[in-house]
């Protein structure tokens, strides 16, 4: 149904360059034509609400579940902005990023937020959140925020007003939005099912890992019974060592504010990413001391974060101390002996095996907090040297077809995800005509629900 899309018979120039050109009957409209403000207060016991780039807006509750993120609302709620259905949100500070959205939900947000109520019942709130979540509105948001520099950009309510905006009848926004919730539903099941499978084989590397870097690679070695809690019998010939003791140093990272003229870049939580070191984009500090710059095969590891999925965790950096690269005060730099191969360490560190131990030594507050000194006394199974290099590359070629198989997967879920981000664009502004695809589309059981289903970390503040 999708592959049958088609343009419309007719179009006219929108004089918008972020619209294009638009079907003959629809309309371009300013703002202050569609909505009207809303600076609804003193609701203090209304539910907390965030918008956020990834999903729009959603319960506050719900996306601190699990995360590093705080409550950083007031105690004193009756200044917050109420919220109800139909009505359209965004973040003043981050609309040209993409947080904006309408809502399904009645609560309270920020009083920096802006709230906007559509001026005609007929007009369909769901159209309008897809559109203003394309990548062409974030552009036109940033064309009409101001600001001295990016991070203090802001799309004030009456400049909001002043951008222009395709109006289809509406009837033809039902049909979109009915298209586009079918389409977007069917695009996530393909994306979720992809996702699965990756985990399958993630779980299947994993026992890959863990077998090799408890057991090593020859069955008929003798064996010796353990005294390291998470494991039990080992190599006869292998040690049983702290971890401080196949380290040349443990470090704290700078608790310095990265700025954005700043040449040594900072690594942070987010820049461990599935046990690599991912490198900032830009931005960092003007000074570190040589001992913080990161080394060819430093290991990483979080001491804290409020999420306890992510404490413990290890990323290896690969790059060299000329790359000029530091580290966050919340990371913890672990730099390996010569007798020791920092690669089988990493890979040890993040097994199913001894993470999770790790993990469970953790103290639970605010914040979930895994002493670096704690960590260091672990002891850990050690083969030596030649044993330790010889599995990296046991493991390596084992993971080889798997790893092969998860980038083939995760390229795919990107493409997918790119496809939709242009697809939900070209309906919205009418390059595509999905009137007859949405009358054949099934009855769906709600179209009231207008969160994304993304998977990314959403870095909005709420």
């Amino acid at each position: 149904m999708i592959s049958d899309l088609k343009p419309y018979g007719d179009y006219k120039a929108s004089s918008q360059a972020w619209i294009g050109d638009i079907p003959q009957h629809w309309s371009v409209v300013p703002n202050r034509a569609l909505f009207a403000e809303v600076k609804d207060r003193n609701h203090p016991d209304g539910e907390m609400l965030s918008v956020t780039i990834t999903k729009g807006i959603v319960r506050q509750k719900t996306l601190l579940e699990g995360s590093s993120k705080k409550d950083g609302s007031n105690l004193d709620k009756s200044a917050y902005k109420l919220v109800q259905p139909r009505e359209i949100a965004y973040n003043k500070m981050r609309a040209w990023q993409g947080a904006i959205g309408v809502s399904a939900l009645r609560g309270i947000i920020s009083p920096a937020y802006v709230v906007m109520r559509l001026r005609k019942e007929a007009c369909v709130p769901g159209y309008f959140h897809h559109l203003y979540r394309t990548p062409q509105f974030a552009k036109e948001a940033e064309r009409w925020s101001y600001g001295i520099t990016s991070d203090m950009w802001s799309l004030r309510p009456e400049h909001f007003k002043m951008i222009y905006t395709p109006e289809p009848p509406p009837e033809e926004q039902v049909a979109i939005v009915r298209f586009l919730e079918w389409a977007n539903g069917r695009l996530e099941r393909t994306v979720r099912a992809k996702r699965k499978v990756i985990a399958l084989l993630n779980e299947q590397k994993q026992a890959i890992i863990r077998r090799a870097v408890t057991c090593g690679l020859d069955s008929s070695v003798p064996l010796k019974p353990s005294s390291i809690p998470w494991l039990g019998d080992i190599p006869r010939h292998w040690e049983q060592i702290p971890i401080k003791r196949l380290l040349s140093r443990m470090d704290y990272g700078t608790s310095e504010a990265s700025t954005e003229s700043g040449k040594i870049r900072i690594l942070t939580m987010g820049n461990i990413q599935k046990g690599e070191v991912v490198m900032p984009r830009s931005g960092g500090l003007d000074y570190v001391p040589d001992a913080l710059l990161l080394g060819h095969h430093d290991l990483l590891f979080t001491r804290t974060n409020g999420n306890p999925e992510l404490v413990g965790k290890v990323g290896i950096f690969r790059g060299q101390v000329s790359d000029g690269v530091s580290f966050a005060s919340y990371l913890v730099r672990l730099r390996v002996k010569r007798e020791c191969d920092a690669q089988w360490l990493h890979m040890l560190l993040n097994s199913s095996a001894f993470w999770p131990f790790a993990r469970s030594h953790a103290l639970v507050n605010l914040q979930t907090n895994l002493n670096s000194t704690r960590y260091g006394q672990f002891l850990v199974p050690v083969p030596p040297k030649a044993e330790q290099t010889q599995i990296v590359a046991w493991v390596a070629n084992e993971a080889n077809s798997l790893n092969t198989a998860i980038s083939r997967l995760e390229r795919e879920i990107s493409l997918l995800t790119e496809y939709r981000t242009r697809l939900v664009a070209d309906v919205v502004t009418g390059k595509l005509d999905v009137r007859e695809a949405a009358a054949r589309v099934p009855e769906q059981v709600d179209d009231t629900d207008f969160s994304d289903e993304a998977e990314a970390a959403d870095e909005d503040a709420t």
